[in-house]
């Protein structure tokens, strides 16, 4: 048997570091909402009792360091699945670039073993088991648009933005999550107002969502990383609606309401940058 799953990446439409915690972790209050670029994930029983990623990109491990490898391992583990699986990951999502990439493969992944090894988990039950894994997870499994606190496993479902195209420009570079909270002073953070963005999704507010969007690790990444502020400048000089880094980065995006102005941005960013997609939301799947 075979089950084919869409693993979306998300965007941050904010981001706020409250504290670091007890536990190593820092307390998150994120509002992220997915879009319409995903890794294709394929996963297949497999005869033996083993877990098999196949991945043709060389990015991509294809061992215990692989989230949808530990997502398959978590379930075998918890639930005595003595079956095996082969997850075929079609990567499109750049990788580490602050879309949650691999989370989301990771998310598919439990999605996908609860139907084929017919476990009945519900949504909420996967979304604990994907906070095992990593911070992204749990909002992955839900999809959607949503609130993330703690250290992003509390998750509160939020109405879609309104329909917009979503530009995103990927610089030639890899940035670790890790290393950018390492470099993170709690003491200097521009806090965004995640209350103000929570209420402009909820009003469907375009203007607010555009004015509210904020990232407390920019300042952090665009200082160890100048080549994405040089995209941020030229996205914003381009004329898109609102311009923000993704997650830890380096990974910039832009709200775009008017199509004509569309193929503009794309175009221009395309002539000094390698990974570029104009893409729409999902919000609400």
């Amino acid at each position: 048997m075979k089950l084919l799953m869409k693993a979306p990446a998300k965007i941050n439409l904010s981001l706020d570091v409250l504290n670091k915690r007890a536990d190593g972790y820092h307390e998150v209050e994120m509002v992220m909402t997915t879009i319409d670029l995903a890794d294709r994930i394929e996963l297949a029983a497999l005869n033996e009792d083993k877990i098999k990623i196949i991945s043709h990109n060389r990015f991509v491990p294809d061992d215990q360091r692989n989230l949808a490898y530990q997502a398959a391992k978590l379930l075998k583990e918890r639930y005595d699945v003595k079956e095996g699986v082969s997850i075929s990951i079609d990567k499109i999502i750049p990788v580490a670039a602050g879309l949650a990439g691999g989370s989301s493969d990771a998310a598919a992944t439990l999605r996908g073993l609860n139907t084929l090894w017919g476990l009945e988990l519900t949504v909420n039950e996967m979304a604990e088991l994907g906070a095992e894994i990593g911070s992204d997870v749990s909002f992955c499994v839900h999809g959607g648009t949503a609130l993330a606190q703690g250290r992003g496993e509390m998750i509160t479902k939020l109405p879609a933005p309104p329909n917009c195209w979503v530009i995103l420009a990927k610089p030639s570079i890899g940035v670790s999550t890790a290393d950018i909270y390492k470099n993170l002073d709690i003491q200097s953070i521009q806090h965004p107002n995640t209350n103000a963005m929570v209420n402009a999704l909820k009003d469907q507010r375009y203007d607010e969502i555009c004015r509210h969007m904020g990232n407390a690790l920019e300042g952090v990444t665009l200082k160890l990383h100048p080549e994405v502020l040089h995209i941020k400048e030229q996205m914003e000089r381009f004329g898109a609606d609102a311009v923000m880094m993704s997650g830890s980065g380096p990974t910039v995006y832009g709200l775009v309401h008017h199509e004509s102005r569309l193929q503009r941005i794309y175009n221009g960013l395309r002539g000094f940058c390698g990974q570029v997609f104009a893409v729409r939301m999902l919000g609400d799947e």
